[in-house]
């Protein structure tokens, strides 16, 4: 769990691939509220590759962690990490934010995976649902 002190009960586990979703079309990954300024760590050992800022997503982060696989953090309040940065899950990398698309919401951390090594088994009829074989469910990693 990257936000900490968050819970099964600060996230949907309805909300990844939820149809609709602005012009996004469906949500690739989820949101977990928290209080703006909560600490933000690395959901895993990895490179920083890319922090940035976007009109969507607000202040972000782009980690590659292990089995090619990129996590993206974003509506950041602050980013405390820099790029080409190595860090585990105990670096503290930001904080819950709502910048962004989601200025003027409710704080909370957008969280997505993606892999770079497409799953095509997971392709199915959903909206969008070719974009399976790359957006992992966050849900299926935090609850294990």
């Amino acid at each position: 769990m990257p936000v900490l002190g968050a819970a099964k009960a600060d996230y949907n586990k309805d909300s990844f691939w939820y149809y609709p979703w602005g012009t996004s079309v469906t949500h690739k990954g989820i949101d977990i509220f928290a209080k703006k300024g909560t600490r933000l760590n690395s959901a895993t050992g990895g490179m920083v590759l890319s922090t940035m800022n976007s009109a969507k997503g607000g202040k972000s982060i782009v980690v590659l962690g292990p089995k090619w696989r990129i996590h993206y953090y974003a509506h950041l309040d602050s980013i405390h990490t820099t790029s080409f940065q190595w860090v585990n899950s105990k670096t503290q990398i930001g904080t819950v934010g709502n910048s962004g698309n989601a200025k003027g919401k409710q704080a909370h951390l957008h969280y997505s995976i993606v892999s770079l090594i497409p799953y095509v088994w997971r392709i199915d009829s959903d909206r969008q649902g070719w974009k399976k074989m790359f957006f992992l469910n966050p849900i299926e990693y935090l609850e294990k």
